[in-house]
């Protein structure tokens, strides 16, 4: 499941508890990314789930669940 694989990954980078995220979890406020942290986080998803992600769908990515369903939306597609 890629809830799984992203939370575990998120957890790993941000050094928090894996069980303390939800699809709810925005990856700023709640995870405590900064910048630097989610451009390192976008890079990770891209080479796990070998897909792109732009700039403009970066933008949008806030929670977790935002982050799920654009890896979904994209490795469906192959």
């Amino acid at each position: 499941m890629t809830f799984e694989k992203v939370k575990k990954l998120l957890a790993d980078q941000l050094n928090v508890d894996a069980n303390t995220i939800t699809e709810k979890s925005k990856v700023i406020d709640d995870l405590g990314a900064d910048s630097l942290d989610v451009v390192e986080m976008l890079m990770t998803l891209e080479d796990e789930f070998n897909v792109t992600v732009s700039d403009e769908e970066s933008v949008n990515l806030k929670t977790v669940g935002d982050i799920v369903k654009l890896i979904d939306s994209k490795t469906k597609k192959n």
